[in-house]
């Protein structure tokens, strides 16, 4: 779901996840983060959650429900009042950004139906975002994005380059903003590209994905996929 017109240069989009496995054993989400931060809203933990950089995952059991904001990168910085960085694999309480009015926020989006708790994101997100975007926000998320999109970006200088900036004004902007550093969202989107590509395949040729990505061997794609996802790439591919 999409956020109010306003807040789009600073909110990518809400998302909800439902569940419900009483009488069931509880099952372990395994998640491959993105270069954004989110905050959430589940009864009995709301919570913001800076950038992880490893592998993180999430118990599902018994039934439940969050509702969640993802920000787009570098749209929380002008929330938070601080570089990104400062909150990369750590989660914070919303009273500690927003004071009470967070803990007041939390109540209501709990008690809410999902239209109404977006109604309520919105309003509450706009009357506190800047009235107009911070360039460099933008420009970091141009930065991103375009790495996302273009597989073919493997180094950091190359996507520097494609941007007319240098490498270190683009570390500065990225830890600033993002929160991460631009090698590891280059490689976090490559990572995403081979979890795409492997879903659903019966012959996964690791060794074309492997330079398709920029890796230097099958092997080294292999124990970053395995790292990051939980499972090597043909493994995953049989279980999706």
């Amino acid at each position: 779901m999409k956020p109010a017109p306003e807040l789009t240069a600073f909110v990518d989009h809400y998302w909800i996840v439902t569940w419900d496995l009483r009488g069931q054993s509880p099952y372990e989400q395994q998640v491959l983060p993105h270069p954004a931060v989110n905050m959430t809203f589940k009864a009995g933990r709301c919570r913001i959650a800076g950038v992880p950089q490893g592998r993180f995952s999430e118990v599902l059991q018994d039934a439940g429900r969050v509702f969640g904001v993802r920000f787009q990168p570098g749209g929380f910085r002008p929330f938070l009042g601080a570089p990104i960085s400062t909150i990369t694999d750590r989660f914070l309480a919303l009273d500690e950004v927003f004071g009470a009015a967070g803990r007041h926020l939390e109540d209501a989006v709990i008690a809410a139906d999902d239209p109404a708790a977006v109604a309520l994101t919105d309003g509450f997100l706009a009357t506190r975002a800047p009235r107009h975007p911070d360039p460099a926000a933008e420009l970091v998320a141009a930065i991103i994005a375009h790495s996302a999109t273009d597989p073919g970006v493997t180094r950091v200088d190359e996507l520097a380059g494609r941007f007319g900036i240098g490498v270190r004004q683009m570390q500065r902007l990225f830890a600033d903003y993002a929160g991460v550093s631009p090698k590891w969202v280059i490689r976090r989107h490559r990572l995403h590209e081979a979890a795409a590509r492997a879903t659903g395949e019966t012959d996964l040729d690791l060794a074309r994905l492997a330079a398709d990505l920029g890796y230097s061997d099958q092997a080294h794609l292999t124990r970053d996929f395995a790292d990051m996802v939980g499972l090597p790439p043909f493994r995953y591919a049989r279980a999706q």
